[in-house]
């Protein structure tokens, strides 16, 4: 397993309220590792690109569908898009190299799940990631 996947596994999946994780690389637009059993289509992943491409407020209008689910995005800045659906939501954080993409389902605590992967973020940027 690699250093990058045990970071997904251990400081997101850890805290118990991130559902699936996955980092895509930006200048590639590819999946680079994702959490055991979470799909990242290469659809999904341009639409995430796409996301910080565009206007973050475009992204906040329009939404985000993500793995086969419209969401409703509640946060688009240069940095980050957080989007929801009912109960369940996406959280993406934009590195140098890449979008760190995390989903929590219900039952999690979605403070949680954006705390965490926007620790996560700062960690890999301040690495040069």
């Amino acid at each position: 397993m690699s250093h990058l996947q045990n970071l997904l596994l251990d400081t997101l999946l850890g805290t118990k309220h991130v559902d699936g994780a996955a980092l895509i690389k930006l200048q590639e637009r590819s999946l680079c590792v994702a959490s055991p059993g979470f799909s990242v289509m290469p659809s999904d992943v341009q639409t995430l690109v796409n996301g910080f491409a565009k206007n973050p407020l475009q992204a906040r209008r329009e939404g985000l569908y993500f793995r086969e689910k419209d969401y409703r995005c509640v946060r688009a800045d240069d940095c980050s898009l957080y989007a929801k659906s009912e109960n369940t939501g996406v959280v993406v954080v934009k590195t140098h190299l890449y979008l760190l993409v995390a989903t929590y389902a219900a039952g999690m605590y979605p403070s949680v799940c954006v705390e965490a992967t926007e620790k996560l973020g700062e960690y890999l940027r301040k690495k040069g990631s």
